[in-house]
C-alpha cells in the first residue's frame, strides 16, 4: 500500500499513526467491495434512506409474521435491491484504462448479443418499436460498461445511473405486479414482453455484479451464459446441445432456477435478517462488550494484546459476516495495542486478519455461506451450529498457539492489571446487551426458524438498548447510556443493514446464472469428472513410486483430489467473496468428492473453509491488506504472515474429512478421541515449527521434523499417528527441558 501513512513497522514495537473514524471507513471501502457506498447528499440521500428503511421493515415484518409466497418474496427483495444498487454504488475508477476499455467493450458486445438474439427470436411477435427499444437499452448498457469519465464515478450518481436504477427495480416489480398472469394464468406460456423483461434482467444483473463485486464474478456469469448458448460449438466433453436466449430467459428469469433461485431465497430470508441484527447489535454496544470480555479473558497472559485480538475477533465474528469489516472494526483497537506492547506491525495486522476471517466459521452466525449451505443440503441451521463448533475451535487454537509462541520468543508480558476490566464491572455496564444474543441462540437451538430467531434478536436489541434509560430513575446508573438506539440511530442502522445486503444480493443473483446453466447443461458433472480423472492419473503414478506400500493408490487419489479442490477454492476465492465462491464450487466441484464416498456435509464444509481462506491468501488477501492499512506494514508480507497464522483453518478441512466424527458424522468415541488428540498435537507442532520457538528456540532439524510429523497427524492411519505423535512429544519435551534449564541458569 502506498500512501502518506505507510511506514516501516515490521520491527517490533513500532507505533502506527493515529487513525480517525474517516480513515477506518475509507479502509473498509478500499478493501471491502460490499461496503463501497456513495456518500449521498440532499434529497437523494433521503430517498435512498427511505427505501432502505422500508426494505428493512419489510424483512422484519415478514420474519415475525410470515413470508410471502416464494417468488413474490424474492422479487420484492430484488426490486428494492436492484433499484438501490445503481444509486448507492459508484462506477469503478479504472486502475488500468486500456484493460478497462477492453473489458467494457466485451461487456457491451455481450449486451448487444442478448438484444440481437431476443429481437431475432421474437421479431414477428412484437411491434417494431419494442425491438428498437431493447436495442436502445442494450446500447445504454454498453455505454455504461465503458470507463467514460463524463458518465461520473464519484459520490453523485451519473446521468445513466437513474434509468438503470428504474430498470433494475422494474424487472422484478414486473413479476410482482403481473404475478397472477405470469405464474398462474399463463404458466408455461410466457408472453413476448416477459422475454424482453428477462433480457433486461440478465443485462442488469451482470452489470450490477460488476459494479458491486468487480470483474471476476460478472465474467463468470457471462461465461456461463455463453457456454449455454454456444454449447454445440465447444470441443470434446464440454460440448452440449445448446440453448437459445428464449430458453435461458424462461429458465433464469421466469422460474426459481436462476436469478430468483436458492441463493437469492437465502439472502432474502436468513441473510438479510442476520446482517441487520449484526448492524444493530454493534450499534447498541455489543462490539465494545466483546472487546472488554476478550481483554478480561486473555489480556493478562504473555502477549496479551494479541490474544485479545484473537478472542475479540472471534466474539465479534459471531455477529459479523465480513472479514474486512471485522478486521477494521476490532483492529482499530487491537492492532495499535499489539504494537504498543512489542509485536511488529506486520504480525499485529496479520493476527487481526487471521482472527477476523475466523468469524465466518464461528457459530452461531457464520456468514451468509452457512445459511446457503443449510438450504442446499436441507440440514437445519441449528445442526450446522453444533457441527461447526470443533472446527472453529481448532482454527482459534492454532492462531492462539502461534501468537503465544511468538510472544514467548519475544519475551513479551501480559497487560498490566489496571488495564484489565473486571467481570463484575463489565457485566454491570453491559448485561442488557447480551439478552438479544442469548435469546436468539436459544431459539436457534430450540429449532425455531433462523429468521424468527433473528426477528426476536432484532426486536430485543432495539428494546434492550432503552433499558439504561428506563432504569436510570431507579438508581441503576452504571449501565452504558451511550448506545441507546434513538430514532435517528435506529434509522441509520436500518439503512446500513439494507445497504450491507445489496452487494451480496447482486452477487447471488449473478451466481444464479451459473446454477441455472449447470442444471441445464450438466456442467457440474463434467467438471467433477475432470477432477476425478486427473486425481486417478496422478494417484496411480505416485503410488508406483512409493516403496513398501506405505500409501495405497486410493488414499493418494483422494489426497490429490482434495488438493485440487482446495486449490480451486483458493483461486476462485481470490477474486470473489466467500458466499458466491461457496455456491459456485458447491455446484461444480462438490460432486467430485462424492465419487470418493465422502459425506456431502463434509464436502460442503471443506469447500466453505477453503473459500473463506482466500481472504488471507496472497495475492488477494483483502482482510490482511486492510489490517496493513492500520498498522502501516507491507501489505504483501502481512498477507503471507496472515496465511501462516491461518494454518489451522487450512488443515482443519483435511482433519474432518479423514475423521468425520469431528463433524459428528458416523460418530464413534474412538475416532473422535483419536482425531482430537492428533489434531491438537498437529496444531501445536506446526505452530511451534512455523514460529521457531516452543519453550526455547527450535533448530532447523527440529522445525523440519515437527512440520513433517504435524502433517502426518492430519491423516487417519492409527500407527502413523502414533509414530508422528511420539516424534512431536519427544521434540517438544526436549525443547521444554532446554527452556527450563535456560531459565534456571538465568
Amino acid at each position: 500500500m502506498s500512501n502518506s501513512r505507510t511506514y516501516d513497522s515490521d520491527q517490533a514495537g513500532g507505533h502506527p499513526p493515529e487513525m480517525h473514524q474517516q480513515d477506518l471507513d475509507n479502509l473498509i471501502k478500499q478493501f471491502d467491495n460490499e461496503s463501497n457506498f456513495r456518500d449521498l447528499k440532499g434529497v437523494l440521500k433521503w430517498l435512498v434512506t427511505a427505501a432502505c428503511v422500508v426494505l428493512s421493515l419489510f424483512h422484519i415484518y415478514t420474519a415475525g409474521f410470515g413470508l410471502l409466497n416464494e417468488v413474490s418474496h424474492r422479487t420484492v427483495h430484488m426490486a428494492f435491491i436492484m433499484g438501490l444498487l445503481f444509486l448507492v454504488f459508484p462506477r469503478r475508477r479504472p486502475k488500468r484504462p486500456k484493460v478497462a476499455t477492453t473489458m467494457g467493450l466485451a461487456y457491451g458486445a455481450f449486451y448487444l448479443l442478448i438484444a440481437y438474439q431476443l429481437v431475432g427470436a421474437l421479431g414477428s411477435q412484437m411491434p417494431a418499436w419494442w425491438g428498437w427499444g431493447i436495442y436502445a437499452f442494450a446500447v445504454m448498457m454498453a455505454i455504461s460498461a465503458l470507463p467514460l469519465s463524463f458518465l461520473g464515478n464519484g459520490h453523485k450518481p451519473g446521468w445513466l445511473d437513474w434509468p438503470l436504477a428504474v430498470a433494475g427495480a422494474g424487472f422484478s416489480a414486473y413479476l410482482v405486479i403481473f404475478f397472477e398472469e405470469i405464474f398462474i394464468i399463463n404458466v408455461g406460456f410466457p408472453q413476448t414482453f416477459d422475454y424482453l423483461m428477462g433480457g433486461i434482467a440478465i443485462m442488469l444483473v451482470v452489470e450490477g455484479a460488476r459494479r458491486t463485486m468487480g470483474e471476476s464474478l460478472s465474467v463468470i456469469g457471462v461465461l456461463a451464459l455463453l457456454y449455454a448458448m454456444f454449447g454445440p460449438q465447444l470441443p470434446g466433453v464440454m460440448a452440449h446441445r445448446g440453448y437459445d436466449v428464449i430458453r435461458l430467459v424462461e429458465h433464469l428469469y421466469l422460474g426459481t432456477e436462476g436469478i430468483y433461485g436458492i441463493a437469492i431465497g437465502v439472502v432474502a430470508t436468513y441473510v438479510f435478517h442476520f446482517v441487520l441484527f449484526g448492524v444493530l447489535a454493534q450499534a447498541s454496544g455489543l462490539g465494545q462488550l466483546f472487546i472488554e470480555l476478550a481483554t478480561m479473558v486473555a489480556g493478562r497472559y504473555s502477549g496479551g494484546p494479541a490474544k485479545v485480538s484473537v478472542v475479540s475477533s472471534g466474539f465479534f465474528g459471531m455477529i459479523s459476516g465480513s472479514p474486512v469489516a471485522n478486521t477494521v472494526t476490532t483492529g482499530a483497537f487491537t492492532i495499535p495495542m499489539m504494537q504498543r506492547y512489542g509485536f511488529s506491525g506486520r504480525f499485529s495486522a496479520a493476527t487481526e486478519a487471521a482472527s477476523s476471517c475466523g468469524g465466518q466459521i464461528t457459530p452461531p452466525i457464520m456468514g451468509a455461506s452457512a445459511f446457503v449451505m443449510s438450504e442446499m443440503l436441507g440440514v437445519p441451521y441449528n445442526e450446522l451450529i453444533l457441527i461447526a463448533i470443533i472446527p472453529a475451535a481448532f482454527h482459534y487454537l492454532a492462531t492462539l498457539c502461534m501468537v503465544h509462541f511468538e510472544a514467548r520468543r519475544l519475551g513479551l508480558k501480559g497487560m498490566p492489571s489496571d488495564e484489565i476490566p473486571r467481570l463484575g464491572d463489565v457485566m454491570a455496564r453491559h448485561w442488557h446487551q447480551v439478552i438479544p444474543l442469548v435469546v436468539m441462540v436459544t431459539l436457534l437451538l430450540m429449532q425455531f426458524t433462523p429468521f424468527l430467531a433473528a426477528f426476536w434478536g432484532i426486536i430485543l436489541t432495539i428494546v434492550c438498548s432503552y433499558i439504561p434509560l428506563l432504569l436510570k430513575p431507579l438508581g441503576f446508573d452504571r449501565l452504558d447510556h451511550e448506545s441507546v438506539l434513538t430514532p435517528r440511530r435506529l434509522m441509520h442502522g436500518l439503512e446500513e443493514g439494507a445497504k450491507q445486503s445489496i452487494a451480496i444480493t447482486a452477487a447471488c443473483a449473478c451466481v444464479g446464472f451459473l446454477l441455472g446453466v449447470t442444471t441445464l447443461t450438466g456442467l457440474g458433472f463434467k467438471f467433477s469428472g475432470a477432477i476425478v480423472g486427473l486425481a486417478h492419473d496422478f494417484g496411480g503414478t505416485l503410488s508406483a513410486l512409493i516403496p513398501f506400500d506405505l500409501v495405497t493408490e486410493d488414499g493418494l487419489t483422494l489426497f490429490i483430489a482434495l488438493i485440487l479442490v482446495a486449490l480451486a477454492c483458493i483461486l476462485m476465492g481470490a477474486g470473489i467473496p466467500t458466499t458466491p465462491t461457496y455456491i459456485i464450487l458447491a455446484s461444480i466441484v462438490a460432486p467430485a468428492l462424492d465419487d470418493f464416498g465422502i459425506a456431502l456435509l463434509a464436502t460442503h464444509f471443506f469447500i466453505f473453509y477453503y473459500g473463506v481462506l482466500a481472504d488471507v491468501t496472497p495475492p488477494v488477501a483483502l482482510a490482511a491488506y486492510a489490517g496493513a492499512g492500520i498498522s502501516g506494514s507491507d501489505p504483501m508480507r502481512t498477507g503471507t504472515t496472515a496465511f501462516r497464522l491461518s494454518m489451522g483453518k487450512a488443515l482443519v478441512p483435511f482433519m474432518f474429512l479423514y475423521a468425520p466424527s469431528l463433524l459428528f458424522l458416523d460418530f464413534t468415541w474412538t475416532e473422535f478421541s483419536l482425531a482430537m488428540i492428533s489434531g491438537v498435537l498437529c496444531i501445536v507442532a506446526l505452530s511451534a515449527a512455523y514460529i521457531g520457538y516452543f519453550s526455547a528456540p527450535l533448530s532447523r532439524a527440529e522445525k523440519t521434523l515437527l512440520t513433517i510429523a504435524g502433517l502426518v497427524l492430519v491423516g487417519n492411519s492409527p500407527w502413523l499417528i502414533a509414530i508422528a505423535g511420539a516424534v512431536v512429544l519427544v521434540i517438544l519435551g526436549r525443547n521444554y527441558r532446554n527452556g527450563q534449564s535456560s531459565l534456571a541458569v538465568a
